[in-house]
């Protein structure tokens, strides 16, 4: 049981996944925090714990052995996240590369595919990002304008991607594009290795409001001949059906890290109130200070409670995609109020970068646009009524 006095359920604390979630703290903590404030001065992490990841098995670790992953769960893939957090670092864009892109690769590539990419981004070999949001189509992927064009034996790709994560870093990118089909069949998934490609080119790493040391760029690809089976799982006009299959377990990551960053916020408030006198007495003695928290402890509550509920679900094959743009709109509204109300008990120190919470409260805004924003939610809900 938490600090927070939240217990976790069965199916998510069983021995060998409290095993799993102590090692991963550790590597966290030990190896990597240390370096938190310089991964966010130079905006990336340093490619060398992609490497180290891979050697801890923490790549890939809900992909199947036989092509070079960890065997594991979504459960893995949670403890990836809440740890990462847990353990202040900031930016390493693990939950991408395991939850994000490679179960496009597991579920839609063909077996020569998986085998060709899935063990080396498991080694840490390849490091990968997905290229969908372009500077003029933000959320309407149905409006992606980059092309990908036979041209003899291969395809040429043209067109810009911008908000990338990993994408100063990855040398594995799988690319939304057109392909030139009617409708929902227009687009296409590419997977493309980028090391020494010609026609590809990268922008510059993006300023962002927060999560700095996160690896965030634009991408460009200029007349860029990529091989015929870049082609995700052989068939064309299938991207957008397959983003939509697999958008549900994106938007239950965001969902994820919304309540643990509550978590982590909720927890650094409490020890600082209990620390910190004004008016002769300590923060956490005025009643005010208690109804706030208690008002906050009761909402991280509730949205714990319906996560791991649609973790649970998503385990079972039984996450629908209204349910899942439930819990990412919801949990993340509720993470930036959560958050901006513990700030606000910091006084003028919460405004510090040098403290957490500020930090904290910079990172949790993104969280209510990519992945869809919010209100595209609101609308994927709506039309369910």
């Amino acid at each position: 049981m938490s600090a927070l006095n939240f217990k976790n359920p069965d199916w998510y604390d069983e021995e060998d996944i409290n095993i799993f979630r102590e090692a991963v703290y550790g590597f966290y903590k030990n190896e990597m925090a240390p370096h938190s404030e310089r991964f966010r001065e130079q905006k990336h992490v340093d490619r060398e714990f992609w490497n180290k990841a891979g050697e801890m098995g923490l790549l890939n670790c809900a992909i199947p052995e036989e092509y070079g992953g960890g065997g594991g769960d979504y459960r893995h893939e949670m403890i990836i996240m809440e740890e990462l957090t847990k353990a202040g670092v900031d930016g390493f864009g693990l939950s991408l590369h395991n939850a994000i892109v490679a179960p496009y690769i597991l579920h839609y590539g063909t077996e020569e595919q998986k085998q060709k990419w899935l063990p080396r981004m498991a080694s840490g070999e390849l490091v990968s990002a997905i290229a969908m949001t372009e500077p003029g189509t933000g959320s309407d992927l149905q409006n992606v304008k980059t092309t990908a064009k036979k041209e003899g034996n291969g395809w040429i790709i043209n067109g810009s991607k911008t908000f990338i994560t990993n994408g100063g870093t990855a040398n594995l990118v799988v690319i939304v594009a057109d392909t030139g089909g009617e409708g929902k069949h227009s687009k296409s998934l590419m997977v493309v290795e980028t090391d020494d490609l010609e026609g590809f080119r990268r922008g510059r790493v993006l300023d962002k409001v927060g999560h700095d040391a996160a690896d965030t760029a634009e991408l460009f690809f200029d007349d860029m001949k990529v091989p015929a089976d870049s082609l995700l799982g052989g068939v064309e006009g299938m991207g957008f059906i397959q983003l939509m299959e697999q958008l549900p377990q994106e938007r239950l990551n965001i969902a994820v890290q919304g309540v643990v960053h509550m978590e982590e916020a909720l927890r650094e408030t409490i020890e600082y109130v209990k620390e910190r006198k004004a008016f002769g007495k300590r923060i956490i003695d005025f009643q005010n200070t208690q109804f706030e928290l208690a008002e906050c402890k009761t909402l991280v509550h509730v949205a714990k409670t319906f996560t791991y509920d649609c973790a649970d679900k998503h385990l079972r094959g039984e996450l629908d995609a209204v349910t899942a743009s439930m819990a990412k709109y919801w949990v993340t509204d509720v993470e930036c109020q959560v958050i901006d109300r513990c700030l606000q008990l910091f006084g003028g120190y919460g405004y510090m970068n040098e403290y957490r919470i500020g930090r904290m409260y910079r990172d949790a805004r993104v969280q209510r646009i990519y992945g869809g924003t919010n209100e595209i939610m609101k609308m994927l809900i709506a039309r369910s009524l």
